[in-house]
């Protein structure tokens, strides 16, 4: 259907669009700058007056501060925005002479959450999801140096990129600020004499020291986490964290939270955590979904490529005919408020760009598109998102000793609901290893969707490690609790255990099979061949993993069934399909809860694939 546009609308709505986006930021005069300012005298020449922060003029120095010098250096210490424009100079992105920074639209998004943390008096905690090319590491850089050369002496930071080639990069921008600093805005640090340097520490290769401040900089990258383990840090900036390598001797995760951890929460502490997108099998993703949903500590800013003041393109034909030529996806663009001059500049990225998906991990419109466009998983990003939107914390925590349940913090069973009357339940069991660095062992619970509820449910689940006749054991507790539900064990690991050929499912199997009688058992042999009897649990090989992945991968996108657990939904954004058709986690990442979804649905279902599966009312009808 062709696409009626109100063209005359279109360009008039631009103008006003474009006239709306005239910024008439002066850091100098403190003009559209953060916070509550007031405008008053100035001793300064050329600036009879200015717009000030309200707190300045708390300050007891205010009253005989009646020198230009003493007046611009107490501004700089309530005033980022001034001091940066003052005080540090950068390489623009085009040409080479250095300039003052004046913060532009995103830098001073970002500002506005540091200094709301700041001045509350809150530890300062951001998660920033960015596109490329405004300088988010340069704001964040610049503000921890700020707290460190005007506000706080002792007063320690890290800063850890992804690779050597940028910590080398952020150790440079330090010396420049140092090097650069205007000799009659330094006040001689804390005795007054000390020159402003940007010395060694100790003799080490990766700490420098502000000189007089007694303010170190630890410089490093997630490559060389060694360098950095038990330092005392007061701030932390964690950059381009998605693309951390997790390799077999270091985990970045472990990393980041070892990071986070040694921060302490007292005012001024600050952990900001910044990166574009690269997929959503990683740390940064989980934790940027925990501050959208105000489960972390971190608030969230995310910054589209069209907040950028530089990404707009003039028009190079008549408005009428670009309106006329917008695409479904540029028309969404529009929706989103960009001007016609910012779609012309994001058209000729993408001519520039063959690879649309990076376009859109780099220059995301919003944050599901950056992570949807660099997930290359089984699952869809927007249905992952849309799953997430149920999950909540679990309404007890509750350890499960002999046959019964006991309330406790941090207790490996977590209920969401507790059983209801005449509901039918399918408890669904992954086995995993018995020690800690081996796979979760994990048993979920859902309800059957009924005629009061028309979705499947997940609303219990159990994840730990154990050793496996104790993990039937809980397994069995945990189904005669919901109604003596049906209980699917996928077997593999336990069948191979017994080392037994001869159709046994071995001794545990056995033992579960003498105490619960409701138990999902396959009609056929593993080859496909006839067998004259049943065979307890679920036997996943090539053919029967991808029926069960297929059909979670339909209950996800039709969202037939609700998602309790964060920890699912994580699992399913790292799942993977590789070369060869095989499915499995990303490295370094667990599908224990992912496969108990997909065993459980798989059985209420009835998939096809799986020849002969009995009715759920009839499971219990067949002896072992």
């Amino acid at each position: 259907m062709e696409k009626r546009i109100d063209i005359p609308a279109f360009i008039a709505e631009n103008e006003r669009r474009k006239a709306a986006r005239t910024d008439d930021y002066d850091p100098v005069a403190g003009i559209s700058c953060f916070g509550d300012r007031v405008e008053v005298d100035t001793p300064v020449r050329g600036l009879s007056r200015a717009r000030v922060p309200r707190a300045m003029l708390d300050d007891p120095l205010y009253a005989v501060a009646s020198g230009e010098k003493q007046w611009r250096i107490l501004r700089c210490r309530y005033d980022f925005e001034y001091w940066c424009v003052t005080c540090v100079k950068i390489k623009p992105k085009t040409g080479w002479r250095l300039t003052p920074l004046v913060l532009n639209r995103g830098q001073r998004k970002v500002l506005a959450v540091l200094e709301a943390d700041r001045l509350a008096g809150r530890p300062i905690r951001i998660i920033v999801l960015k596109a490329r090319q405004w300088g988010c590491s340069t704001l964040i850089q610049n503000y921890m140096a700020w707290i460190q050369m005007c506000l706080l002496p002792n007063w320690s930071s890290l800063i850890c990129c992804h690779n050597k080639d940028s910590a080398v990069n952020i150790r440079r921008m330090y010396t420049e600020l140092v090097r650069d600093y205007p000799a009659d805005m330094w006040d001689g640090g804390d005795d007054g004499e000390t020159k402003l340097l940007f010395k060694p520490f100790e003799g080490s290769s990766n700490v420098r020291e502000i000189a007089g401040r007694g303010c170190r900089v630890a410089v490093t990258s997630s490559e060389a986490q060694d360098a950095i383990r038990g330092y005392d840090i007061a701030m932390a900036h964690l950059s381009e964290t998605a693309f951390w390598r997790d390799t077999p001797s270091q985990s970045p995760n472990d990393l980041i939270r070892s990071v986070c951890g040694s921060v302490a929460l007292i005012p001024y502490s600050l952990v900001a955590m910044e990166s574009t997108a690269n997929g959503m099998g990683n740390y940064f993703y989980e934790e940027w979904q925990r501050a959208k949903n105000g489960e972390s500590d971190k608030r969230p800013v995310f910054v589209a490529w069209f907040e950028v003041e530089t990404n707009t393109l003039p028009l190079s034909v008549p408005p009428a005919d670009f309106v006329a030529s917008l695409s479904d996806r540029e028309l969404n663009l529009w929706r989103l408020g960009c001007t016609l001059e910012q779609i012309n500049w994001y058209r000729e990225k993408a001519r520039a760009d063959k690879d649309i998906q990076k376009l859109y991990a780099e220059y995301p419109s919003t944050d599901t598109e950056a992570f949807g466009a660099t997930n290359a998983g089984v699952f869809d990003q927007a249905d992952i998102d849309r799953l997430l939107k149920d999950c909540r914390e679990p309404e007890r925590r509750c350890a499960v000793v002999g046959d019964a349940l006991y309330d406790r913090p941090g207790g490996e069973l977590e209920i969401w609901e507790e059983p209801r009357p005449g509901a039918e339940y399918v408890v669904a069991v992954d086995v995993g290893g018995r020690t800690a660095s081996a796979d979760w062992s994990v048993i979920a619970v859902v309800r059957r969707c009924d005629a009061f509820s028309d979705r499947h449910e997940v609303v219990a689940q159990w994840r730990g490690h154990v050793d496996h006749d104790i993990l039937v054991d809980i397994a069995r507790v945990v189904a005669v609790r919901y109604n003596e539900a049906l209980l699917v064990i996928e077997s593999n690991s336990l069948e191979s255990e017994s080392g037994n050929g001869g159709g046994s499912n071995g001794y545990v199997l056995q033992r579960l099979a003498d105490s619960y009688h409701n138990l999902y058992r396959r009609s056929r042999s593993d080859d496909g061949s006839p067998v004259t009897s049943w065979r307890i649990g679920f036997h996943t090989n090539r053919a029967t993993k991808a029926a069960l992945i297929n059909g979670l991968v339909r209950a996800v996108r039709e969202h037939e069934y609700v998602e309790n657990s964060a920890g699912a939904c994580y699992e399913l954004a790292v799942y993977r399909q590789d070369e060869r058709g095989a499915f499995g986690a990303r490295r370094g990442y667990h599908d224990d809860m992912l496969m108990t979804r997909a065993l459980a649905l798989q059985v209420i279902y009835e998939i096809p694939a799986l020849s002969g599966v009995p009715r759920l009312s009839d499971l219990n009808r067949y002896a072992w």
